[in-house]
């Protein structure tokens, strides 16, 4: 979940070539689905839930302008997890973004919906798409996007193997906040309860 109460900071984080991937199993009642024509309704609800978008509607439009038009990628590279019930309650999807000619891989939209999250889904997700990542591109750097709004998800991504990364003009951002960013985020992180 977002936590708007912070200022709002871009990051960029990087995943070197060479990087180990850590394992994690999905806890019993939930399997992994790659994406079918259609989930692009629950892939906007599951964004909505976590605030990424104000509506579905907003969601939508995003997913049909940034994905669709190359839809048959999207079977190899938008995971989502299901419930026992089938439903869809988490997601992300391995893109590539282009930095001037250069072509890289781009960890996007990772969500999982507010009433599932605190269950070890998010490391089950990113470790499977990471392994997803890493058959359709080769060990390569893999880079990502997100905000001081999302400091959770930040630590989430360091565990990964993912830093804060200086390089400039990456995709369509400058990366000129990082050391801002990364003083912000180091005051919030003073903040967490300490863990024993």
């Amino acid at each position: 979940m977002l936590d708007k109460s912070v200022p709002y900071l871009n990051i960029l984080m990087c995943r070197p070539a060479g990087t180990k991937n850590l394992h994690y199993e999905l806890p019993e009642g939930f399997s992994f689905a790659m994406y079918q024509p259609g989930d692009e309704r629950e892939w906007a609800k599951i964004e909505t839930s976590v605030l990424e978008f104000p509506t579905s509607a907003d969601a939508l439009l995003k997913f049909q302008d940034h994905f669709m038009g190359l839809s048959g990628e999207l079977p190899r590279r938008c995971l989502f997890i299901q419930n026992a019930e089938g439903e869809k309650i988490a997601t992300a999807t391995i893109w590539w973004e282009y930095s001037g000619k250069r072509r890289d891989p781009w960890v996007t939209y990772v969500a999982v919906r507010p009433e599932y999250q605190g269950k070890g889904l998010s490391n089950a997700l990113l470790s499977r798409l990471l392994e997803l990542g890493l058959e359709i591109e080769g060990d390569r750097n893999f880079y990502l996007h997100t905000q001081t709004w999302s400091h959770r998800a930040v630590k989430l991504y360091q565990k990964f193997g993912f830093a804060i990364t200086k390089e400039p003009n990456l995709y369509k951002y400058k990366n000129d906040q990082y050391e801002e960013a990364a003083a912000l985020l180091e005051e919030i992180y003073k903040t967490y309860p300490k863990r024993r």
